[in-house]
């Protein structure tokens, strides 16, 4: 019989590596290691990952398409909102059309700096820093799994080649994703290890970031510890009122009503759009906006949360269970939120990764349906399919379907006690 271990007997164990060691039934684990104990474990990795993102960022800045420069208009909206907020301008404008500002006026305020920056300097150098964030957030997934069952070089290649598009579109795009999931992940990694106020303070950075990530504000509440919800609080606190140190106090409240403002009335616009992958959306398109659809986009956004909190309840089967939760609240973002559009589905890179991690885990229904979702995911490209074949795939909402199986996997892995 093939042993199902293979690094026993060759002198390692994946205790030694920080991981918990589970049964070859993989329903029980055999032990678990204190994680302050090999924190020294984890030293080589960190340091070949810095030497691999310095090495990548070396090679992206030389690499860098001069056609990018006219390209990245997201990051051109950031830096348009850093030039307005150092100057104390309006930053909510219906004449920027489609390129409106729509994140938090903190994000502005904090990035204010970066515009005496000229653009094309900026844009060269968020190239070269999201690629860094790739890589860290690859890594950083890998930690995140409490059992590693695979070689570690097979579940980056594997999530790689499945979220590999996403990534792309990331560059071109000059989002910010990259740094959100990054900033999401790492305060999963502080929570698991018992760093409660630098978890809540990184969530509440998170939201600044991209402020849909007060879908985790109920996940720190749930969870009952009180360092990391007074972090959140007072982070949450604080940046709402960042702004008034440029806008004072009336301009303060101001901006945050422009913002609302602006996000309510370009959500509905958005929803038939072909890239919008949320629930919403995928109800417009198969339907046609109405009631029916919204009602629709309600019961199956609350039956994916609802399946989100039963993973939550069966916590106790597992030792370190931040990490499964915050890939599948992660993965929940973009089916949420009105405004997902695909790119966005890079956060799901830790969720991809616990699935091929706990493939064989699933049970026989959910593994054909998870490996039939990850390829349709990985290999449903523009450039193989065509502007016609690629454009009706996205308007079907075929990926939206992927990922709410991705979410049903994720739970199943929890349901079976294996993470």
């Amino acid at each position: 019989m093939r042993d199902p271990d293979p690094l026993r007997g060759h002198g390692r164990s994946r205790s030694k590596l920080g991981l918990r060691y589970r049964g070859g039934d993989g329903t029980r684990p055999a032990s678990v290691v204190n994680e302050a104990s090999v924190v020294p474990a984890f030293r080589p990795a960190v340091i070949v990952v810095a030497i691999l993102a310095g090495v990548t960022a070396f090679a992206a800045a030389r690499a860098f398409p001069e056609k990018l420069y006219r390209k990245m208009p997201d990051l051109e909206v950031y830096w348009t909102a850093a030039s307005r907020a150092r100057d104390a301008e309006p930053l909510y404008r219906p004449e920027d059309g489609h390129y409106q500002f729509k994140y938090l006026p903190a994000f502005a305020v904090l990035t204010a700096p970066a515009a005496r920056l000229p653009l094309e300097t900026a844009k060269l150098s968020w190239f070269v820093i999201s690629v860094v964030l790739l890589v860290t957030l690859l890594a950083l997934s890998l930690s995140l799994i409490p059992d590693v069952r695979h070689p570690a070089w097979w579940l980056v290649a594997g999530t790689l080649i499945v979220m590999l598009k996403f990534y792309g579109h990331e560059l071109v795009l000059g989002q910010m994703n990259a740094l959100f999931a990054v900033i999401v992940v790492r305060a999963a990694v502080d929570l698991r290890r018992g760093r409660e106020a630098v978890g809540g303070a990184l969530l509440a950075l998170a939201i600044v970031v991209k402020p849909y990530a007060i879908i985790f504000a109920p996940w720190i509440l749930a969870r009952r510890r009180p360092a990391s919800i007074a972090a959140l609080a007072i982070g949450i606190g604080a940046l709402l009122a960042l702004p008034a140190v440029l806008y004072g106090m009336s301009g303060d409240l101001e901006l945050h009503r422009a913002r609302w403002k602006t996000v309510t009335e370009s959500t509905a616009p958005n929803l038939t759009n072909a890239d919008n992958v949320s629930i919403a959306a995928m109800w417009a398109k198969w339907i046609g906006s109405g009631r029916m659809a919204a009602l629709l986009s309600t019961l199956t956004g609350a039956a994916v949360l609802a399946a989100a909190a039963v993973g939550f309840v069966r916590r106790r089967a597992a030792a370190r269970p931040e990490g499964l939760e915050a890939a599948l609240l992660l993965t929940c973002i973009p089916l949420l939120s009105p405004q997902g559009w695909d790119y966005v589905f890079l956060v799901a890179t830790p969720a991809i990764m616990f699935i091929l991690n706990y493939f064989g885990v699933l049970s026989q229904a959910l593994r054909g349906l998870a490996a039939a979702a990850l390829v349709l995911i990985g290999f449903t490209v523009y450039d193989v399919m065509g502007r016609a074949a690629y454009s009706k795939f996205m308007m079907l909402s075929i990926v939206t379907v992927c990922f709410i199986v991705v979410t049903a996997a994720l739970v199943n892995i929890r349901a079976r006690g294996a993470a």
